[in-house]
């Protein structure tokens, strides 16, 4: 059998001719990474009650707001806002550099404004805009980095004959999982192929897999893991993913901890202190990352995950069919929790939403995407 530039890398299939590039040949900016990501909830204490045993670090907190953090030097992971009720407001990127952000204002017709140094060290520069969705989307620049915090150490493994542990029990501890970094944010559409178009045109960043509907590929994806464009340096195989659904808003967002053993025990934590799991432990197929999903307080879907994929600026995105069985590689199957898939009044207002206004959704898309949850 003859092998492809994808067989046993992200992708068993590449691009066909004339299919999208999951890229822009003339990108306004290229942001460097996710800063953080910007919530409204009625409750900030229940909120730093979650955050704390999830494995956040706090950065700030006020009377109206609760910055978040993890180990890794940075910016912070989330800012929550205090609101009358609870809602993702939307992400913040990282502009590779300063001037970048007057190029972007200039080019999309807004202004730079300074950031708040009382929430952010040594404040910066933001650029506001609105993507195709919905979303405020915030681009920054932060004048100062958060410090380096004491991290959890990786447990020594031994593998075969290679034994780097004698006279050591290992004994991880029952404590939350130490975040170490916000990875991605994963949000649903009802406008997909405009959105993507508009994060690759006007933040330079690039497709790493596209999934399609069974049946419909001809139509184009209907999802994307999406990552930023550091040229050489590898990056992480999505800081964004999109997919096409009924409604608009967040699915979960991802935080990075050490190991396999700071996932799981973290996750006995978690359980033992009440909270519900979605889904997990199990790999993706997409990403390869270990993961384990939860519900806080407020119901927002967030996620540990270690060991992902990076990817350099010269992988060519892949393309493999949307599936619920092509979510992992193992672990337990998905639930109908994670996948969104429990009935409600929102979700029927959704769906009859999508169906009459001017978007992408249309019958033979709902049924696809129904038929992936199924299949």
């Amino acid at each position: 059998m003859s092998r492809t530039a994808h067989q046993d890398l992200h992708s068993e299939r590449g691009a066909l001719r004339g299919e999208h590039p999951g890229r822009s040949r003339n990108p306004v900016i290229k942001v460097a990474d996710l800063a953080w990501l910007e919530f409204e909830k009625p409750d900030l204490d229940r909120a730093e009650v979650f955050a704390r045993d999830f494995g956040f670090q706090i950065a700030a907190r006020t009377e109206r707001e609760l910055w978040l953090r993890g180990t890794f030097a940075g910016s912070p992971c989330m800012v929550i806002r205090k609101g009358r009720t609870s809602r993702f407001i939307g992400p913040a990127f990282r502009a590779a550099e300063r001037p970048d952000l007057d190029r972007l204002a200039r080019a999309t017709g807004t202004e730079v404004r300074d950031l708040d140094q009382a929430a952010v060290p040594g404040g910066g520069r933001s650029v506001e805009l609105l993507d195709p969705s919905g979303f405020p989307v915030r681009v920054v620049h932060c004048a100062e980095r958060l410090p380096e915090l004491p991290g959890q150490q990786p447990l020594t493994l031994n593998f075969g004959t290679d034994h780097r542990r004698t006279n050591a029990p290992q004994r991880p501890p029952r404590e939350p999982s130490r975040i170490q970094r916000l990875g991605h944010v994963v949000l649903e559409t009802r406008v997909f192929a405009r959105a993507l178009d508009w994060y690759l045109d006007t933040l330079g960043m690039i497709v790493s897999d596209f999934l399609f509907l069974d049946g419909q590929r001809d139509r184009g994806p209907t999802m994307a893991f999406i990552r930023c464009d550091q040229g050489s340096l590898a990056v992480d195989h999505h800081t964004l993913a999109m997919h096409l659904g009924p409604g608009t808003g967040y699915a979960h967002s991802a935080y990075q901890v050490t190991d396999l053993d700071a996932l799981a025990a973290g996750g006995e934590y978690l359980g033992e202190r009440g909270y519900r799991r979605s889904w997990g432990i199990g790999r993706h197929i997409q990403g390869s990352q270990l993961f384990d999903y939860w519900r806080d307080p407020d119901h927002f879907m967030l996620e540990h995950f270690a060991d992902g994929d990076l990817f350099s600026c010269d992988l060519e995105p892949g393309w493999a069919p949307m599936s619920t069985s092509g979510l992992a590689q193992w672990g337990p199957p998905a639930t109908r929790d994670f996948l969104g898939a429990s009935p409600s009044p929102q979700r029927v207002r959704d769906v009859v939403q999508a169906l009459r206004g001017d978007n992408e959704m249309d019958p033979a898309r709902l049924l696809g995407l129904l038929k992936a949850a199924r299949s």
